[in-house]
């Protein structure tokens, strides 16, 4: 297995493209799709926490022209940690679960083509084999105890969300 961090990152993205997949077949039954929404935001969960406390910091050292992207990425991610939070806290019954999660799909493959198309090929160009190699070891090393569950909605969410409702 390569330890190349982009190969990672982008073995990452397949596998949740494939839970996303499944997902929308019509075929794909209620309990299934609450198994996947499961699945994807611990998957999530971790890639976002090793892309914000690995691979950002250094890709911004590397590679300074993509700042704004990098930027961005965090912003996105924070979109997607809020969405994931709410979704950890609904019933998974509720008619708004599976519309919550589409747009979470929505987000992440808007992330992903981004990061892929946009800037992966720039932070190739500009750091060696050596430094991807080793970041890619770094994501590995802290994979099993990166968090497996997004935070729990604050206190005041909780009960914003109870006036709302």
């Amino acid at each position: 297995m390569s330890t190349d961090a982009l190969v990672l990152l982008k073995a990452d993205h397949r596998e949740v493209a494939k839970l996303f997949a499944e997902f929308e077949k019509v075929s794909t039954t209620p309990a299934r799709k609450r198994a996947i929404v499961s699945t994807v935001l611990e998957l999530l969960t971790v890639h976002t926490y090793l892309e914000n406390e690995v691979v950002y910091p250094q890709v911004r050292k590397a590679v300074p022209a993509i700042e704004d992207d990098i930027l961005e990425s965090y912003e996105e991610h924070h979109v997607v940690d809020v969405l994931a939070s709410e979704l950890v806290a609904m019933d998974p019954v509720s008619e708004r679960f599976f519309p919550k999660f589409t747009v979470l799909m929505e987000n992440v493959r808007h992330h992903v083509k981004e990061e892929e198309e946009e800037w992966f090929p720039q932070v190739r160009a500009a750091m060696s084999r050596t430094q991807l190699r080793e970041m890619g070891a770094q994501l590995l090393d802290m994979k099993p105890t990166a968090p497996r569950s997004p935070a729990q909605p604050s206190a005041l969410k909780k009960a914003l969300d109870a006036v709302i409702s």
